[in-house]
């Protein structure tokens, strides 16, 4: 075989070195094999080792470049049947291959030579031992078996598993050998199917053989054999075998004697490598039913309980805790069904959408969890043989959720709708009219829809607590349906001047609509004792914020509808809330506390009696007892945008908390807003919500919940503040079902925990995921804006639809009144460009409120900026597209159920009509020729940091993907970049490095794509904006406020000023001159970030994955190696190198 290879000649040049000089004899004899020939080769053969072994550079002239010296070597230990020749040139080999190995070693293989040591060890096999044979074949099958990738397949059909096997049997003592075949058997058991093989030849009786308790003799061996022993037991079959014959408990035993005796701490390796077989025998459903039966739980838990002291031992604490967690039995989640505990008729069900197959399920299924273990992943006997060849370590994978489709990518403007049916949408668009002229500007201002209030509708509301005392000194609610004035109210002081400590108490149960008390009892009934008036002061915060009236905030509730029909008012959103002038920076987490929360959890098994499990907050149980033991907090969420559907008490001081599913849904859980009472000063409550269904969340890296304290807001800070400490984010120990995880077995829920130490006595505080914004403080809002309303603005607020709730979906149009009524300056008003914009699709996703509304509030402003901006454009604006879910305390679907941001394509009118009549509305607009110049949807990123955008490109698509194209298909105008690039010069928030103008197929029914494609809008974005804070510019390392969110949106307004510049009628044609050095970052392949983005069944989103990194050692069940716990790993994106910041320094903004 080897002579019929083609081998270079070699150089004999004069000058050549003895070594090179001996190759060539040996090279002949290989060419000319003959009997005498044996001891020429002996000679010569022990003359290289010699020297290579004498003089270090002949070494680099054996492996140079060209030399073919590894050739000759390889051919003589092929076919040399000399004992003493073959030991030389082992030798030899494993001279060459011991300095250098990693290139030398690759050449070994690439020659060959495995296959050549394989059937080496498997002839020699047969022959009578000589261990010196033996000792140097598997010392360099264990040099070069990692580096071969095929290295298992080839030692599997030479039979060569067997014969390290039997040598290993044979030399139980003699660890000179012994050591060598272990380390052989370690490289074999990587590839499963060999892994088998070797379990049926008695290599786990072996490595049971090996391993012991403590002792200081010969760990090396001892290590390599637990190596081994995991390596094995990988493998299903084996660790089942393992588990049979009682092994776990054995393990466990050794683990504890090496854990008593290591006092020292010298010998960690080995007990982590007795831990990595226990974790490979807890991957199957009974190797954990048996760890559990051994008492694996409190063993590792005690043991890891001695270790924490040492920061060294961690790797041991971390592997003790993946073990646990794996092992920790599957709890059901405390909840009658998943589904949502309001439920909502809806006029129609579409065949095959959720909500169909959400109530289709047969009556006595459990949608709460699987019949069987949902920790056990499926087991089949047969292996899958998988090889290290196949490993794409390093190998870019493509996405395929990009669309490839150029014909698909290209947007295609086609009219989905007669016009006779979009003309419905004129009145909307008055000013294009004829009628405006007539009407509106002889009467300039706000055009406001009539109220659509009906006092017969509604319930009396109540401004909530969780206290239960009857109130003193109330006034009795009026006999109308007019609020009760609380501005003639004030607070009662005690001497010292102290706020009256019943005061969160006494304003909580005010009666402020109807004839209805707080006990039910009539107005006209028995009082209290005492005549006088209740004073109560409410905090002046009109001059802080001039859109706020908490009068107002009322009878805008009054018209809210709900799902639950709420009765109660927040606090926070009654009092407002005035903006921190502090800085609130990003929480940096003290090392080890997911970990020292993961423990707290695993206590719970471990001491079941420390555990109170008393529920003390239940919608699903309207007659919940309310407990007034003075030891449990009092928990309510039902107000407009709440959520908490349970509260359990778990110790004294430790809450478990459900959140509600979305109406018509069972996900989705992820906002929360709830109301604490009954709470102690100065101690440290934990809460942990455990029913979180992203894999990873901003509270790994820094975010703070939001917390709103009464007490604080009466003493003159109303206000929501970052609070917590001890955040963090992990896979708990509640199962998830099938149904709820889209079909996929197996799944766990996620837990978000956080500690706080309230400072006030007898306070109520508030808790929610981000800023609320209720849909009621949006109707505030705009009734306010209305009033600021002058005789150079144009302002129209229209009913867009009615939602399935029946609330009103306003739709707003801003712009500048023109100059007089003459016909040029009627048409010049009427040629303005048009912007629009619309925000709060997702519910759950607040900011984007808090965004529009520092739009909304820049636009109305008098400041020539805005006056300008206004003369510029025509904004249609729909501040909120899911009013229902909105109120209802949803995360991301409308009553339907639906996510209405993936409904863009194919609105129905009945089931999402806010989507169907803004598509229609963009349709008019565009059948009119008056299609959009931007389109800006804001939303809210739950994983990532700063403000950014995506829009869409053909280009930048296909640059992701391996399509093909020419020039000519990917010619695109480059536009779309102009308006990210100019908030990346002027908003400290904006991130021009995080954005993104990729399609993706998943996102094709979203609005930006819609709107891209079909209606045929360049400048079509989705503007996101971080929940947590930012990791650069001026805000980099600080947690992001309403301030800084307003900020941005009014930034947005003065980036569409700037603008401008581009598309005035002379720049239009060639306004790509423009952006030449735009077209150089698309050609920079560092300012297009990557998309790796795989959508998921429960959780689309618009949002690529998250792309920072966190420890998830302790607690999921991967086979990552837990060496090491980065609590705040941080793979923040790096700016875009070309992004010119400082032109924002120097460039006007008008």
């Amino acid at each position: 075989m080897w002579q019929e290879m083609n081998k270079p000649k070699m150089a004999t040049e004069k000058g050549a070195s003895r070594v090179l000089m001996l190759l060539g004899q040996l090279e002949r004899l290989n060419e000319e094999p003959k009997v005498s020939d044996t001891d020429a080769t002996r000679q010569i053969t022990g003359k290289i080792l010699h020297i290579i072994q004498t003089q270090e550079k002949t070494r680099k002239e054996v492996m140079s470049k060209g030399s073919s010296g590894m050739d000759v070597i390889l051919s003589t230990l092929e076919n040399t049947g000399d004992l003493q020749t073959t030991l030389n040139v082992l030798s030899i080999l494993n001279e060459l291959l011991t300095v250098g190995g990693g290139r030398r070693t690759g050449v070994f293989v690439s020659k060959g030579g495995t296959a050549i040591l394989l059937q080496l060890l498997v002839s020699s096999s047969k022959d009578p031992l000589n261990e010196e044979l033996m000792l140097h074949i598997h010392t360099l099958l264990f040099k070069v078996g990692p580096k071969d990738r095929k290295f298992g397949v080839k030692a599997r059909l030479n039979g060569a598993l067997n014969v390290t096997v039997n040598q290993a049997k044979h030399n139980l003592q003699n660890h000179k050998l012994l050591l060598p075949c272990l380390q052989v058997l370690r490289v074999y058991s990587g590839n499963l199917v060999n892994a088998v093989s070797l379990g049926k030849s008695g290599a786990l009786e072996l490595m049971f053989e090996i391993i012991g308790p403590f002792s200081k003799k010969s760990t090396t061996l001892l290590k390599v054999a637990l190596d081994t022993l995991a390596a094995l037991l990988k493998s299903k079959m084996n660790a089942r075998w393992a588990v049979d014959r009682g092994y776990i408990p054995t393990l466990l035993a050794i683990y504890q004697d090496w854990h008593r005796n290591d006092t020292r701490h010298r010998h960690m390796i080995i007990r982590k490598s007795i831990l990595g077989c226990i974790k490979n025998l807890t991957n199957i459903k009974l190797g954990r039913k048996a760890f559990i039966d051994a008492n694996g739980m409190r063993i590792l838990y005690n043991t890891s309980t001695e270790c924490l002291p040492v920061r060294t031992l961690d790797p041991l604490v971390n592997t003790s805790s993946l073990i646990m967690r794996k092992c920790f039995p599957k709890n059901r989640l405390p909840l009658p069904t998943i589904k949502s505990v309001y439920q909502y008729p809806l006029p129609r069900i579409l065949a095959g959408g959720p909500v169909a197959q959400l109530y289709s399920l047969p009556p006595g299924v459990d949608d709460v969890v699987d019949e069987s273990d949902e920790n056990e992943a499926t087991e089949v006997d047969t292996e899958n043989d998988t090889e290290n060849e196949d490993d794409e370590t390093g190998h870019k994978t493509q996405n395929d959720d990009i669309e490839t489709d150029i014909n698909k990518l290209r947007p295609r403007q086609m009219q989905s709708r007669p016009f006779d049916e979009l003309r419905v949408y004129e009145r909307f668009c008055l000013e294009f009219t004829q009628y405006f002229k007539d009407n509106d500007f002889q009467s300039p201002g706000s055009v406001m829809p009539p109220s659509s209030f009906d006092p017969n509708r509604h319930h009396p509301l109540i401004i909530p607590t969780t206290q239960n005392r009857r109130p003193k000194n109330i006034q009795p609610p009026r006999s109308n349906d007019s609020p009760l004035e609380l501005d003639s109210i004030s607070i009662s002081k005690t001497l010292e001047g102290k706020p009256n400590p019943d005061l969160a108490c006494s304003l909580g149960q005010l009666v402020l609509d109807g004839d209805v008390s707080v006990n039910g009892e009539s107005g006209d009934g028995p009082q209290e004792e005492s005549g006088d008036q209740a004073v109560i002061e409410v905090p002046d915060t009109a001059a802080l914020l001039p859109l706020h009236d908490p009068d107002l905030y009322l009878e805008m509730v009054k018209g809210t509808r709900s799902v639950p029909a709420y009765t109660e008012v927040a606090y926070p959103d009654y009092f407002g809330h005035v903006a921190l002038n502090l800085r609130e920076p990003i929480l940096e987490r003290a090392y080890g506390v997911q970990r020292t929360k993961i423990f707290q959890d695993i206590e719970r098994l471990i001491h079941p009696s420390d555990i109170l499990d008393r529920v003390v907050y239940d919608l699903d149980n309207q007659s919940c007892p309310i407990l007034d033991n003075g030891e449990s907090l009092k928990f309510n969420s039902k107000f407009e945008s709440g959520n908490l559907r349970k509260a359990i008490q778990i110790r004294k001081f430790e809450y478990d908390l459900i959140l509600n599913s979305d109406i018509n849904s069972n996900h989705y859980h992820q906002w929360f807003y709830f109301e604490v009472g009954n709470m102690r000063p100065g101690v440290r409550y934990r809460f942990n919500i455990i029913n979180c269904e992203k894999s990873n969340s901003q509270f790994n890296y820094g975010m703070q919940v939001l917390m709103y304290s009464v007490q604080e807001a009466i003493n003159g800070s109303p206000q929501w503040v970052r609070t917590g400490s001890d955040i963090c984010y992990y896979k708990n120990h509640f199962s998830r079902s099938s149904i709820a995880a889209g079909g996929q077995k197996g799944k766990s829920y996620f837990s978000m925990t956080f500690t706080v130490t309230f400072q006030q006595k007898d306070d109520v505080c508030y808790f929610a995921y981000h800023y609320p914004y209720t849909y009621s403080t949006l109707k505030m809002h705009l009734q306010k804006l209305s009033g600021l309303c002058t005789s150079e603005i144009y302002y129209r607020q229209d009913e867009l639809c009615e939602t399935l709730g029946g609330n009103s979906c306003p739709l707003l149009t801003i712009t500048a009144m023109p100059e007089s009524s003459s016909n040029e300056h009627i048409s010049q008003f009427r040629s303005r460009p048009v912007v629009f914009l619309s925000s709060r699709v997702h519910p759950g996703e607040t900011n984007s409120s808090w965004v529009m509304k520092g739009s909304l509030e820049f636009l109305m402003s008098s400041s020539p900026q805005a006056q300008s901006l206004r003369e510029s454009y025509i904004f249609k604006i729909i501040p909120m597209l899911n009013p229902d879910g909105v109120i209802n305390g949803n995360h991301r679907c409308s009553l339907s159920g639906e996510d209405l941001n993936r409904q863009w394509q194919n609105p129905n009118a009945e089931l999402h009509p806010t989507i169907y009549h803004a598509k229609s509305l963009l349709q008019y607009l565009r059948a009119t020729g008056r299609t959009p110049l931007v389109f800006c949807d804001y939303h809210g990123h739950s994983r990532k940091k700063n403000v950014f955008m995506y829009g869409c490109s053909v280009k930048e698509t296909v640059w992701q993907t391996n399509v093909n194209t020419s020039n000519c298909d990917l010619h695109e105008d480059l536009g779309y970049r102009t308006l990210p690039k100019l908030l990346s010069q002027m908003a400290p928030a904006f991130s021009l490095s995080s954005c993104s103008f990729v399609v993706e197929r998943s996102k094709e029914a979203t609005a930006r794509v819609v709107v891209w494609r079909e209606i045929g809008v360049q400048r079509s974005y989705t503007m996101e904006s971080t929940l947590c804070g930012c990791d650069q510019g001026k805000y980099k390392g600080l947690q992001i406020g309403t301030r800084e969110l307003e900020e941005m949106g009014a930034q947005f307004c003065v980036g569409l000023l700037r603008l401008r510049r581009f598309t005035t009628p002379l720049e239009l044609h060639n306004h790509n001159s423009h952006l030449l050095d735009m077209e150089n970052d698309l050609k920079d392949p560092r300012s297009i970030p990557n998309i790796t983005s795989p959508t998921t069944y429960v959780l689309e989103e618009d949002e690529p994955a998250f792309l920072e990194e966190v420890d998830y050692s302790a607690e999921s069940n991967d086979e990552n190696d837990p060496d090491f716990e980065p609590d705040l790993q941080d793979n923040r994106v790096l700016p875009d190198p070309s992004s010119d910041s400082e032109l924002s320094r120097q460039d006007s903004l008008t």
